[in-house]
């Protein structure tokens, strides 16, 4: 059985802002014991202290997730302040727009580096004090692209796919290690509205937005509390997600061509030229640091039209959907 929350000592990379922030303060509220972890060390003090006022304790502990020895010191963090590790959750993360091949090759490492290696070097650092306890749970936050795949993304779309087949694998090895009470969970979000389009690097010349439709931030927080509330292998946030994950599904060729053209249509803010920018990739940017990126109701697709097209889809390939 996983430990209450108010019991639990609680990791979270990406802090700062966004997803991070947002799941950092659902846990406060349930005066979980957390460790806060980002590169901005002024955005996570304000963190730690917001969530010290709801109820929690929180820790800032600045940290590069690409650097494996300040992963490692992160956890023993964790260890020697409060004596154990209940859950770490692996958020951190970093975008880039750009054609493929246009994409400059030091800033496609750079994504994998955080979004991948970031991903590993936490689960790396957790598991062996999961092991020692016996118990503990690791949450991986990918993205619905790790299904559907996504043009413009390609360093991010790849990172995603990546980070639902190492949970897979880990899950698969606790498995045959016989750890019933050590649980990997994969979070798949959909378009959700936090900085990191702000913080996204960019070389395609046209203003970036998040996709539609878009989803707070803190629906994905409470799927993450209620993971570890009660641990399931993968879940998607986001109804766009279901559907987007049915259609590659039944009808991968079409969805394909869907996802596509929509990128390209609703992605970008084309009356906005953008110059080229590195955001956020090598070094943090010290705006946004809140959880909203003020994205809602920013788009032309509702949920309600995806669901409409979705219909439409589901009625041509004889699916019913409810």
């Amino acid at each position: 059985m996983p430990r209450a929350i108010k019991d639990s000592v609680i990791v979270i990379t990406g802090a700062s802002s966004g997803i991070g922030r947002a799941t950092a303060l659902e846990f406060a509220k349930q005066r979980a014991t957390l460790l806060l972890a980002a590169r901005r060390e002024a955005a996570l003090q304000e963190v730690a202290q917001e969530c010290d006022r709801l109820g929690g304790k929180a820790l800032a502990v600045p940290t590069d997730v690409t650097i494996e020895s300040e992963v490692q010191s992160l956890a023993r963090r964790a260890i020697e302040n409060f004596g154990r590790l209940d859950v770490w959750v692996n958020n951190a993360a970093v975008s880039l727009f750009a054609r493929f091949e246009q994409v400059p090759m030091e800033s496609f490492r750079r994504v994998i580096d955080t979004n991948l290696f970031g991903y590993i070097h936490g689960a790396r650092a957790a598991l062996p004090y999961f092991r020692e306890q016996g118990s503990g749970t690791l949450i991986n936050v990918s993205s619905v692209v790790a299904i559907t795949g996504q043009p413009y993304t390609s360093p991010y779309t790849i990172s995603k796919y990546a980070i639902r087949g190492l949970s897979d694998s880990l899950r698969m090895e606790l498995y045959l290690d016989n750890a019933p009470d050590i649980h990997v969970c994969t979070v798949l979000p959909a378009s959700i509205d936090t900085p990191i389009f702000q913080h996204a690097a960019n070389y395609t010349g046209r203003k970036t937005k998040a996709l539609s439709p878009v989803y707070p931030a803190k629906d994905v927080a409470d799927a993450i509390v209620g993971l570890v509330e009660k641990p399931q292998r993968e879940i998607i946030v986001g109804q766009a997600g279901y559907l987007l994950a049915l259609e590659k599904t039944v009808a991968p060729d079409l969805e394909e061509r869907m996802m596509a053209r929509q990128v390209d249509e609703d992605h970008f803010q084309d009356y906005k030229p953008a110059t080229p920018t590195d955001g956020n990739l090598f070094e943090p940017m010290q705006d946004y640091t809140g959880i909203s990126g003020n994205w809602l109701g920013t788009g032309g697709i509702t949920t309600q039209d995806v669901w409409d097209l979705a219909r439409r889809a589901a009625k041509v390939l004889g699916i019913p959907i409810y």
